[in-house]
Order: structure tokens, then sequence, then C-alpha cells
């Protein structure tokens, strides 16, 4: 493949490593100035920052709650923001005397957080014990310069979400697996209302959140046979694959109309109208992650049975579906004091361990697996085979074998912003797929050699 970054061997045999183990069951100290003290009577006081909705933070408190039992010395309090504020809380209030010890993120945020000393390395004891129970893939996605930062907690990865009802409608049999069968699907699903408005979009793209455009969109370029960044981390947005995935989204939205962008918006919460109009059956198909699971099962009642799950269709440059994964990893404040970081890692490795949850399962395992999210220990794999392999679940279990990870640089939100912006202004209409993606390419080319001096 020339230049073009692809995930080597060692890589991919991980990857489909985990993804055999989902479907068959098989699968240095702690440094930093404190910013706070043990009370008098030696109780160590910490904190969790999540992202999760309120069921999933109900049931973490049912864990701290059993963790404090035994452990009557530490106090534990949780906490959770809109993804869309998450970073920047992480980023403001990490060096507060009341800032969290403890919070999940994005692998993409590791690298400038680990350089901006922001989080911790794990203890000697603590990186054995996540190296001996996750997959060697999940374990580098902790990774940053030879260390190790924190507990994987969760894999998501993307696939079309078809509805199953509107495709009987409309006479089609099966969920597209190529561009073409993709666009005819898409306009047999359309329909509009007397003013000519689309009232049901037969293909939806999400706006307004920047993971939510450019990982669907990723997905379609790896699926026609590119990637987004070369070897040298130079990014590849005026390749073959980008110019005809992005020449494709103008073609749904402007020349066969079976697209909104009205229909499209997120909220900071990653919720919204794009969701809204799946779950109501304005949408008749999305790319989307496995975890939205939970809230479409809640939005759509009974109707949660009309949701089906296929592969990304494949372009007409590629050899397979190849979509987009990524990881979430729970980390530990380097600006606690050592004895919050000592509890910190403590709890942790507790959470993350069937000592903590049911059936085999961690409490962390049983957290993620309500949310229709991948658990990425291997003990937790196992113990939640029978979600893992319903109609919904089993398709994104399958896809891991084939899947790329999304590139994890310095810069790399505002990569994925500038991307965004590039692939909203052709939505939009501002500019043609052309002119956007050579701006685009110029302004992360610029972006990425702040760190990698192209």
């Amino acid at each position: 493949m020339g230049g073009i970054v692809m995930v080597n061997k060692a890589q991919r045999a991980t990857v489909s490593l985990l993804a055999a183990a989902m479907g068959t069951a098989v699968l240095a100290g702690c440094g930093a100035a404190p910013n706070s003290t043990p009370s008098a009577s030696g109780k160590v006081s910490i904190s969790y920052l999540t992202l999760w909705p309120a069921p999933q933070v109900a049931m973490f408190q049912q864990a701290i709650n059993k963790y404090e039992k035994s452990h009557p010395n530490v106090s534990i309090t949780v906490r959770s923001v809109p993804f869309g504020n998450l970073l920047s809380t992480i980023t403001t209030d990490s060096l507060s005397s009341n800032g969290p010890t403890m919070f999940d993120i994005y692998d993409l945020w590791l690298p400038s957080l680990a350089k901006d000393g922001i989080v911790a390395p794990a203890p000697g004891s603590y990186a054995a014990d996540i190296s001996s129970h996750y997959a060697s893939n999940i374990v580098s996605s902790t990774d940053y310069s030879g260390k190790s930062y924190g507990y994987p907690n969760e894999v998501d990865d993307y696939a079309l979400n078809y509805n199953k009802a509107l495709f009987r409608a409309a006479g089609i049999s099966s969920p597209p697996s190529t561009w073409p069968q993709l666009i005819a699907d898409a306009r047999a699903l359309t329909k509009y209302n007397a003013s000519g408005q689309i009232v049901q979009q037969g293909f939806g793209v999400i706006t307004s959140w920047n993971s939510g455009v450019v990982h669907p969109w990723l997905a379609m370029v790896q699926s026609d046979g590119g990637q987004l960044l070369n070897k040298q981390h130079q990014p590849l947005l005026t390749s073959h694959a980008a110019e005809a995935v992005t020449n494709l989204y103008s073609q749904l939205i402007n020349q066969y109309k079976v697209t909104s962008t009205a229909m499209s918006i997120a909220n900071a919460s990653t919720t919204g109208p794009y969701l809204d109009n799946f779950a109501t059956g304005k949408t008749g198909m999305i790319i989307m992650a496995d975890w939205w699971e939970s809230a479409l099962e809640s939005s759509m009642g009974s109707n949660f049975s009309n949701v089906g799950v296929a592969p990304i269709p494949v372009g007409p440059n590629g050899t397979g579906s190849h979509t987009v994964y990524y990881s979430w990893v729970s980390t530990v404040n380097a600006h606690a004091s050592t004895a919050q970081q000592q509890a910190a890692w403590a709890f942790l490795r507790w959470v993350n361990s069937p000592a903590s949850g049911s059936n085999g399962s961690s409490a962390m395992g049983n957290i993620l697996s309500s949310e229709g999210i991948m658990p990425s220990r291997t003990s937790d794999i196992a113990a939640h085979q029978a979600q893992l392999n319903t109609p919904f679940m089993k398709p994104y279990v399958q896809a891991l074998k084939t899947a790329y990870p999304f590139p994890v640089v310095f810069g790399g939100d505002q990569l994925t912003t500038d991307i965004q912006n590039t692939i909203e202004s052709v939505e939009y209409g501002q500019s043609s797929p052309s002119a956007a993606l050579n701006q685009g390419q110029q302004t992360v080319s610029q972006l990425l050699s702040q760190y990698y001096g192209h």
C-alpha cells in the first residue's frame, strides 16, 4: 500500500484475537506534587470523572459502596459530564485541589495528557496486572513512551445500522454491501413532503460532533482501500479514497437528495436529532458505534427489534469492509497526592477485576455491557458472551477482525475537529469536495508538523 499506514501483522493478529475471544469466549511509581493529604483520621478521599449516563453512574456508585465497606479508610465520589465537556474538564480541573483523582479518557487524548504530565503512569504491579488481563492491542492503547497509563475499559467500533421495517416497506431484502447498493437503497427509502423536503431520509450522517462526523467517514475511506495518515504522520485527505467518500457524501445530499443535514445534528451529550430521527423511523440507514445500543433501546422500546446491523459497505476500490475502532482508558491524575494515587490505583484494579462484580464479570464489565458497550478485559468478554452474540452486538464483534484503529497522534482531538470542519463544509454546501479536502490537507499538515516536524 506504499506509504499508507496499515495495521501491521502483529497488530492485526491481536485485533483478531480480541474479536475471536469476544465471539468464542476464548480470548513506575506515583510521582507528582501532592495537591492534598489524607485527613487526620487517615482517610483518603478520591473521585472519579466519567461521561456515563445516569443508570451507569448509579451502577458505579453501587460498586463504590461495596468497595468502601471493605476499605473504610477510602471515600470515593463519582461525577459525570457530557462527552463534549470531558476533555476541557480534565485539563482545567486536574490542577485544582478538588480536581478528579481518576478520569476516563479517549485513547486519542493520551499522548498529549501524558506529555503534559496530567495523567500518571501505572506503578509496576498495576502495569503487570493490566498486561496480564487484556489483549495486547488493547494494552497498547494505554501506552505512551513505553509506559502504561491506565486500565482499558471499553472498545468501540462502527457499523451500518438500518431500520428493517423501513427496508421491508421499501421492498429491500438485505442491507447494502457496496456503494451502488447503498445509493439505490437510500433512494428507495427516502420520502418527501409536498414541498419537496425530506421527511424520511434514506441515509443519515452526523454533524456538530467531531468523532461522530469523522469516524463513519473514515470507516468508509478504509473500506475503499484508504487510510487517514501515512507512516510519517502526514494526512492523506487528498487521496483517491478520501475524495471518493467525500464526493459520495456530496452526491447523497445534493444529487440524489437522500440525506438531510437538518436531521443530522448531535449535541454535547452525543445524542440529539441524528439519534432521534433514526429511533423514530425517519432515517433508514446510518453508520454509528456500538455504544448507542442502550440509547436506541430506551428511545425505540419494542421497535428496537427493527434495528439491523451490517458491515460498512465496500467502496469501488476496496477489498473488504474495514471499520474504525478506538478505546477508552481509566487513568489517574498525576497531580493528586501520593496517598490519593495509591488509593486510586488500588480501586481501579479492584473495580476491573471479577472480585468487584458477579458471574465472572468485573463491576466495570457489567457497567459497560449494560450500556451496550464491549468490555475489553478477557474475563469480562467471556462473562458477557450472551450479550456479545445478540443480533445487534455480534456484527460489531465480527467487524473487529478486519478493523483498523483510529490513529493516536499528538494533536489528535484538534485533528479530528479539523477534519470535521472539512467534511461539514461539503455537507453544508460551503465548499466543493476537492476544494475542502485540499484546504483540510493543508490545515492538518500544519497541525501535525508542529509535533512531527514535516
